[in-house]
């Protein structure tokens, strides 16, 4: 089996890798699972603040990638889309913001969204990324003191004190969105 991922970051394709594994070990026909990853344009802002982008984001990326390929005709069985980011939202009248993702899995004539868990971002953390414009990878690389975060834990490491990872966010969220094709007899 080909799938095609909308990305070359190493967490996204480590999340796909344990995604595919996983879902092996309840639908033999995803044995082997062969990944192809490259990094496409996802049409929304480079740090989505809320869910519609990251889940525009999200298809964007597989409606991409799936166009690279079929042009290049190598086509896939499946084309995969993920997107991190922040989601903020008002409960008992304190804003809270989260950051969590969407994934987007196409077989070319269906598709479906997988949510991520979430985690609660810091105020300052938050208060930075908005009130500057970047991105939370670079503002993480700063409150962390390193370099290239997302590549590796992502904010969810930093934020988890590594119990959590970026990987494993998105591996949860494929694991979802893949839902429809490894056990489609339940949604026919």
């Amino acid at each position: 089996m080909l799938i095609a991922l909308g990305s070359a970051r190493p967490a996204k394709i480590m999340a796909l890798r344990a995604a595919c594994a996983r879902v092996a070990e309840v639908d033999a026909r995803w044995r082997p699972c062969e990944l192809v990853a490259r990094p496409v344009e996802t049409g929304v802002a480079a740090m989505p603040l809320n869910d519609t982008q990251l889940m525009r984001g999200a298809r964007n990326r597989a409606e991409a990638v799936r166009g690279l390929l079929l042009t290049e005709g190598n086509p896939a069985d499946f084309y995969v889309g993920l997107e991190g980011g922040f989601h903020s939202i008002t409960f008992d009248g304190e804003r809270r913001t989260f950051l969590h993702g969407w994934a987007y899995v196409t077989d070319g004539a269906r598709g479906y969204f997988g949510h991520a868990p979430a985690v609660t971002v810091p105020a300052s953390i938050v208060a930075r990324v908005e009130q500057t414009g970047r991105e939370l990878g670079e503002v993480i690389d700063e409150v962390a003191g390193q370099t290239d975060v997302r590549s590796r834990q992502g904010a969810w490491g930093v934020l988890s004190k590594g119990l959590l990872t970026r990987a494993m966010s998105f591996e949860t969220a494929l694991v979802a969105a893949f839902t429809p094709f490894y056990n489609a007899r339940l949604y026919e």
